[in-house]
């Protein structure tokens, strides 16, 4: 399965195990660009401003939507962030806003938080995995 990976860029270290775990289990597997390189992280950045400046300079959006696009689903690493349990923020909400107009299939590594957008994180239907990556292998076949 060709997933993309999605979540707040403090949680990149993450993001490339999970890459890891998931490539082992066969699957074809992309993670935002700036989680290879801290100085294009927003996780590492001051200001809004140099956030910002570096979403547009590199196009970070555009440029995951795509990854979404080409990926039959999605997985939200949705750790506990800012005292939120699996915290969900603006950008990996617009990503799972895109990947359930286009009909690709939305895990989320835990529960979805109790935050302002709950009701319409919740009419996505995303799939639970309860923390466990490897339970997309038996969420995939039972699919087939």
């Amino acid at each position: 399965m060709n997933i993309t990976i999605c979540g707040s860029m403090q949680f990149h270290r993450e993001m490339i195990a999970a890459k890891a775990t998931l490539e082992k289990a066969g699957h074809l597997v992309v993670i935002p660009s700036g989680a290879y390189h801290d100085e294009l992280n927003e996780s590492y950045m001051t200001t809004d401003e140099e956030k910002i400046n570096v979403k547009i300079e590199h196009d970070f959006i555009r440029e995951h939507f795509r990854a979404i696009q080409g990926a039959d689903a999605i997985v939200v690493l949705n750790y506990e962030k800012n005292g939120i349990a699996g915290y969900i923020g603006g950008n990996t909400f617009l990503e799972m806003g895109i990947a359930f107009w286009l009909g690709k299939k939305i895990f989320l590594l835990y529960p979805v938080p109790k935050m302002d957008y709950l009701t319409e994180m919740h009419a996505m239907q995303p799939v639970i995995l309860d923390g466990d990556l490897t339970t997309i292998a038996a969420e995939t076949r039972a699919a087939v």
